[in-house]
């Protein structure tokens, strides 16, 4: 296994990982695979270009096959840019209990530390989801709220964990 930046030469393989996310995992996002569906691949390749505040890791197993992501999206206004969030991770069942999200977060954790002025990385995460709950907080993500009823899938609600990564030692 290997991680990479993705960059706009693979849309196509993240599009269909993506979306195999959103339907595999429903609960897991706040994006749906009617909406997400509906994008066109030039917006695809234009989101997923890199830039210093901005990038998608993709963890890639035999002979070039995604089977993770994970976005880092850092705040643009000037008051609350000492924060970045982590979205959309994701592991291909195939790849699953074989560390590929740990891997996937750990690199995003060290190029994080690496960016100017970066203090802060947070996350969201369906409460019920105990595994992805497990992976953070041994990365050293601390819950520090639950939003009730934060996202509304048919019928049900479901409440979101708020987690944060403190990436500087004094906070």
């Amino acid at each position: 296994m290997y991680i990479r930046i993705l960059t706009s030469a693979d849309a196509e393989i993240y599009r269909e990982l993506r979306l195999q996310s959103l339907l595999q995992s429903p609960e897991a996002f706040l994006s749906s695979y009617e909406s997400e569906s509906k994008i066109s691949m030039v917006t695809t390749r234009i989101r997923l270009e890199p830039s210093d505040d901005n990038f998608t890791l993709g963890a890639f197993i035999a002979e070039e096959k995604l089977v993770g992501i994970v976005t880092l999206f850092r705040e643009s206004r000037p008051k609350i840019r000492h924060k970045a969030h982590v979205y959309s991770v994701y592991v291909d069942p195939c790849a699953r209990k074989q560390g590929v999200g740990r891997v996937l977060m750990l690199e995003l954790i060290k190029r994080a530390k690496q960016v100017p002025g970066l203090e802060i990385l947070n996350l969201t995460l369906t409460s019920t989801n105990l595994s992805a709950k497990r992976l953070y907080e041994s990365l050293g993500f601390i819950r520090y709220g639950t939003e009730p009823r934060a996202m509304k899938l048919g019928v049900d609600y479901q409440d979101e964990d708020l987690m944060f990564l403190p990436l500087v030692p004094e906070l």
